[in-house]
């Protein structure tokens, strides 16, 4: 098994409200990798991105070592995410600058050769299969919504002025609904959960060829980031990497 993170807030940005958590078993072949992507002002952003990962991954943990089935992923991660949505919102209300913070997320419960996905917003997951990047989830946006409907082009999605802006977030409102997905991991296959600050900076072309041309999965992140900096790096940005192949730590 091997997995890699890390998070960068690019050229652009003053602070960075992205997050990822990575926890993995070796044992049983168990990991969770959860990304958050924060908004409401540089610090409300940060609280709820730190927040949410925090409650989610700590509902996630005790479970970890006991190998769980579909049905129980499925069952942790939601009960995860509502964990994760009562505490963002809970603080939320607390402090008048914190009031409609909230944050994407996207996590992976991984045991042997399944995967259960959950996502909230538009920050995703891939499979990256050795030579294609195949998109595990489907964006909680307005322009991803319209692009759905046949309103606009992929390509007029890219760019659209308005591709920021997410029809659900956890904390901003009382419950959240998140969306579920499973998926086969091949020992030779890569799991990808990132941000819109690599996303919205290259195209999933490059991406794909970037992991493809990496030797390890730390050489891949890093090379990543080198590549939502070399298109702009407007935004922060975040990746965490796993795979069932052979490797450690990075």
């Amino acid at each position: 098994m091997e997995w890699f993170g890390l998070t960068d807030k690019g050229r652009v940005r003053p602070t960075n409200q992205d997050i990822y958590r990575i926890e993995v078993r070796e044992q049983n072949e168990t990991a969770l990798l959860v990304v958050c992507d924060g908004m409401g002002g540089a610090n409300a952003g940060n609280v709820a991105s730190r927040f949410a990962a925090q409650a989610f991954a700590e509902a996630v943990i005790p479970a970890l070592d006991s190998a769980p089935d579909e049905n129980r992923r499925r069952e942790l991660l939601t009960g995860a995410l509502r964990q994760a949505n009562e505490t963002v919102f809970r603080l939320a209300g607390r402090q008048p600058e914190f009031r409609g913070m909230g944050t994407t997320l996207v996590a992976a419960l991984v045991q042997g050769g399944s995967a259960t996905i959950l996502n909230v917003g538009d920050s995703r997951a891939y499979l990256f299969d050795g030579t294609r990047l195949h998109q595990i989830t489907e964006d909680h946006s307005y322009v991803e919504e319209m692009r759905r409907q046949g309103r606009i082009t992929e390509e007029a999605a890219r760019t659209h002025p308005q591709k920021n802006l997410i029809t659900r977030a956890v904390g901003v409102e009382t419950m959240v609904e998140g969306d579920l997905f499973e998926t086969r991991l091949e020992p030779s296959e890569i799991l990808l959960l990132c941000t819109d600050g690599l996303t919205g900076m290259a195209e999933d072309e490059q991406i794909a060829e970037t992991i493809r041309q990496s030797k390890t999965l730390a050489l891949a992140g890093d090379a990543l980031l080198t590549l939502a900096l070399a298109g702009g790096g407007r935004d922060n940005i975040t990746v965490a990497l796993f795979t069932r192949g052979a490797g450690e730590e990075a």
